[in-house]
């Protein structure tokens, strides 16, 4: 499976989940390393641009395009098991603490989660520590600008 992730140019380099554990988001809580990818380049850049504006928009986005061997499980968390209000903003403490159990509990590689940003479409969270995490890899990193009409 393809799977896309928009990132800075400097921090494109490898998988690690150290941005997300800076200051924690709505899957993992400060302190938890998780890799968020989408499952397309537009979702990935709809979760990106809710974040900015064109007044901070950086010039050297790249889309990071990872392969997922089938060969990896995927545990599927889905709306009807999610708290109320799962997609507030900002994010509550009831799906961090989803995403950091899954982290912790090492069970699975990746969990795919309900996108907040776009209705029907799903985000696959990567735990970094776990075993089958070494059968991932980045297959393509490309420059990605930002269509400037997006942010008017």
């Amino acid at each position: 499976m393809r799977v896309f992730r928009l990132s800075r140019k400097k921090f494109s380099k490898e998988l690690s989940g150290k941005g997300a554990s800076k200051s924690g988001n709505r899957w993992n809580s400060k302190g938890t390393e998780i890799i968020y990818s989408a499952e397309s380049r537009a979702l990935a850049m709809a979760e990106v641009a809710v974040h900015l504006s064109l007044a901070t928009l950086p010039s050297d986005y790249v889309m990071i395009e990872i392969d997922i061997p089938d060969s990896v499980k995927i545990k599927e968390l889905k709306l009807k098991v999610l708290p109320e209000n799962w997609d507030n903003h900002p994010p509550n403490i009831s799906t961090q603490k989803l995403g950091d159990e899954f982290i912790d509990s090492l069970d699975f590689c990746v969990l795919k989660v309900p996108s907040a940003v776009v209705q029907g479409d799903s985000n696959y969270l990567i735990n970094p520590y776990h075993k089958e995490f070494k059968k991932i890899k980045i297959l393509d990193i490309t420059e990605f600008p930002f269509d400037r009409r997006i942010f008017k």
